[in-house]
C-alpha cells in the first residue's frame, strides 16, 4: 500500500533531490533510521568513531585515533559537572555510553598494536 504526503523543503534541497526522485522513499527510510537511532542510542562523537572503525582502517590509523575537540570538550564538561554538582540520570547514561565507546577504542588499539608487532617481526 502506498501513501503520499506533501512537505515543504528548502529549494536547494529540492534541487538536490530532483535527480533522485525514485529513491526518495529509500532516502527517507535511511534518514529515519539514523534519526531514531541517534535519538535513542547515539551521543556526541560516537558516529564518527564507529564509522571510522567500521571502515576497517589500517593499524597505524587506529593507533592515531583520538577524540575530536568537541567530543573531548563534552567529556571534560561531564567530568567537571560530576565533580562539582553531580550528573543527572540522563548525563550518567551518556557517560556510560562514553565509557563503552572508550572501551571499544581501547580494544581496537590493542588489536592494532598486536597486528603491528606481527608485521614487524
Amino acid at each position: 500500500m502506498l501513501s503520499s504526503i506533501q512537505i515543504s523543503i528548502p529549494e536547494e534541497l529540492a534541487n538536490r533531490l530532483k535527480p533522485m526522485q525514485e529513491q526518495i522513499p529509500h532516502i527517507l527510510e535511511l534518514g529515519l533510521r539514523r534519526f531514531n537511532a541517534s535519538a535513542q542510542y547515539a551521543f556526541e562523537g560516537a558516529d564518527d568513531v564507529l564509522e571510522f572503525l567500521a571502515g576497517l582502517p589500517e593499524p597505524e590509523d587506529i593507533m592515531k585515533l583520538h577524540p575530536s575537540e568537541s567530543f573531548q570538550a563534552r567529556i571534560s564538561s561531564l567530568l567537571e559537572k560530576n565533580r562539582d554538582t553531580g550528573l543527572s540520570l540522563q548525563e550518567e547514561r551518556e557517560w556510560e555510553k562514553y565509557q563503552y565507546l572508550e572501551h571499544l577504542v581501547r580494544m581496537a588499539k590493542a588489536k592494532a598494536c598486536i597486528r603491528l608487532k606481527k608485521t614487524r617481526q
